[in-house]
């Protein structure tokens, strides 16, 4: 696995987020019928948190995003994209991991949507997410915090 770092994310980085997520989700935005060339980014640009938002750097260039967003009974997982050519380095894993670790220690439910047959979604439920609700379009899932965390 490369060496990767993550940072808090600035308004600066809206553009390099939006055009990394118009690249990660064209062939499952395509495959379900719903990708739009400036819709993709858009839906970004207007949703972009940088106080809730973390930019990943493999040797100090940027390689993906990720969100945890609060909100009333969770955190929501949000705009996790790799650059593709990271995908399946273990990089997604790690930060996962990292993030999900916070979360058990804080003792928080974490939410997130995934587009219907998304690769990702096997991630995500190697890491305790199930299933809670979907549509044709997303799959929504919840993680329990880990009890083995939350007692040390």
């Amino acid at each position: 696995m490369a060496d990767w770092e993550m940072r808090p994310a600035s308004v600066a980085d809206v553009e390099a987020v939006a055009e990394l997520r118009a690249v990660v989700l064209r062939a499952d935005l395509e495959r379900l019928g719903r990708y739009d060339e400036q819709r993709v980014r858009q839906r970004l640009r207007n949703a972009f948190a940088p106080a809730h938002t973390w930019v990943i750097e493999v040797g100090g260039a940027f390689a993906g995003c990720v969100s945890l967003r609060p909100a009333e009974d969770a955190h929501w997982l949000e705009h996790f994209y790799l650059a593709p050519h990271l995908q399946g380095s273990g990089i997604g894993t790690a930060v996962l991991r990292r993030l999900l670790e916070q979360c058990d220690r804080d003792d928080t439910l974490v939410r997130l949507n995934v587009l219907q047959g998304s690769p990702a979604r096997r991630l995500y439920e190697r890491h305790g997410f199930t299933l809670e609700t979907e549509d044709p379009v997303d799959v929504f899932m919840v993680r329990e915090p880990a009890l083995a965390v939350r007692d040390k």
